[in-house]
């Protein structure tokens, strides 16, 4: 089939992927703010049980960095096809499962406990995807990877205004009573409607072929060691492939500090999302905008971030991925400081004005790149493993940072929206150093079969080591 049906193919399906995945996983968010203190904590006070459903929302980012491992592994080791098939299955069916999923009153603690477990699935689901939809898209491209593999990373704000979209729809069309009894099931049943189309897409991909010559040179590796297993050399006399590494035993022991650098540089653009999106909502409301008003400025904001993280990916297969990252880093450093005071001007207009520049204009900048770069990062034989791990690590910043910022803005008395300022700053500024220390990426090819290059200031003498110890002969 020739390359270019594969990468529509491959790019469709990774941005439907993401889109259902991001669906799935936010509408749970949406949920758990408005319906789930209600119906699955019914025996706690308001505050508690909002807690605790917040508490359950917090599961599924604690759960991604597992996923991530856990995918990753399987397909640095069996193909990325074969785990992207699994994460959608599993993520549409944690979804439909809480959409049946008994009451509190109906089945007591239970409930509270199989939601966890769902929502646990869910974030296993979410951070396996994320990593192999940008591979079968990034190792399926031979140029402009940087767009391609955008269209993952687009995916993740438009699964937000179709989930903010389907909640919304229920929430119209059912009154409060009905909408609380059943209403609130129906975004999480239409899951698996999305979940056929995702299904239909995603097993018409084949598997990318930098893995498969990968597979190949595993093979021949495995054929050498088989030769020399009593001998302890190959064919030709030279000392024999030791046997492969884990992929994230590879990444641990060999690339710490590539995976290291990959968390700093994402990190500031996933605490800048948690204070553009969850926080985004209670300190609008909290400033006195009414609820809709501030969802109408974050669902406006969203779909522009479509355009803004796919327009900035395609500039960095242009200038590279770290001018672009590093300015949009600086930008949002100190557009931090600008933020605050829209949203508290009482202007229906600014605060529309600080979504859409901070959630699609700024913000687009540090993530749209992010795809490609994790990405070329790592080698074939752990780039499932350590882009997943690395971008989900880094993407803790978004599941804890407004809960940072609650907890800044309370003990703060009167000061607090300055010193989140200084907070979401002193994250970017980390993202500036990691990006430093990266050399450009854009220029690397996909289709080494070796260990992952080190993209460091030391990057030569790393590779040159590693060499070193795979060519020592066997005492």
């Amino acid at each position: 089939m020739p390359d270019s049906t594969q990468l529509r193919r491959a790019v469709t399906s990774s941005f439907l992927g993401s889109v259902i995945e991001f669906y799935d996983f936010l509408l749970y968010g949406t949920a758990s703010a408005v319906v789930f203190s209600q119906i699955f904590f019914s025996g706690l006070d308001p505050l508690a049980g909002t807690v605790a459903s917040f508490g359950t929302f917090a599961v599924g980012y604690v759960a991604r960095p597992l996923g991530g491992v856990l995918c990753g592994h399987f397909g640095d080791r069996f193909g990325r096809k074969r785990v992207l098939v699994a994460t959608m299955t599993l993520m549409g069916a944690a979804s439909f499962l809480i959409g049946l999923l008994p009451t509190s009153e109906q089945i007591g603690s239970w409930a509270a406990v199989i939601l966890v477990l769902l929502r646990l699935l869910q974030g296993i689901a979410v951070g396996g995807e994320w990593g192999g939809a940008v591979l079968v898209s990034a190792e399926h491209s031979t140029s402009r990877r940087g767009l391609w593999a955008g269209f993952t990373n687009a995916g993740a704000p438009c699964g937000m205004v179709l989930s903010t979209a389907a909640f919304s729809a229920a929430a119209s069309f059912t009154t409060e009573e009905q909408f609380l009894a059943w209403g609130w099931r129906i975004p999480f049943l239409l899951s698996v409607v999305l979940l056929a189309v995702g299904l239909f897409v995603r097993t018409r991909v084949e598997e990318t072929p930098v893995f498969r010559a990968a597979r190949e040179a595993e093979a021949e590796a495995e054929a050498e060691r088989e030769k020399g297993r009593e001998t302890g050399r190959d064919a030709t006399g030279e000392a024999a492939p030791p046997p492969r590494t884990p992929p994230l035993l590879e990444v641990l022991r060999h690339h710490p500090r590539v995976l290291l650098l990959a968390i700093g540089t994402g990190v500031g653009a996933f605490v800048a999302q948690g204070a553009l999106t969850t926080y985004f909502i209670a300190y609008g409301v909290q400033a006195g905008h009414p609820r809709q008003t501030v969802l109408n400025a974050l669902t406006l904001s969203s779909a522009l971030a479509v355009l803004g993280i796919l327009g900035w990916a395609a500039l960095s297969d242009r200038t590279g991925r770290r001018p672009v990252v590093l300015s949009g880093a600086v930008l949002m450093g100190g557009f931090a400081f600008a933020l605050f005071p829209l949203m508290d001007s009482g202007s229906a207009l600014l605060l529309t004005l600080a979504a859409v520049l901070g959630q699609a204009v700024i913000h687009p900048m540090m993530y749209g790149p992010l795809a490609a770069l994790y990405a070329e990062l790592f080698g074939t034989r752990s780039r499932y493993t350590g882009a997943s791990l690395g971008y989900q690590l880094a993407g803790l910043g978004a599941g804890f940072g407004p809960l940072l910022f609650a907890e800044v803005n309370r003990s703060s008395s009167g000061e607090g929206a300055l010193f989140i300022s200084l907070v979401i700053a002193g994250f970017c500024l980390l993202t500036v150093l990691s990006v430093l220390l990266l050399k450009e990426t854009s220029g690397r090819t996909l289709d080494d079969s070796g260990p992952a290059g080190l993209p460091a200031v030391d990057e030569d003498e790393d590779e040159d080591e590693d060499e070193g110890r795979r060519a020592a002969p066997a005492p």
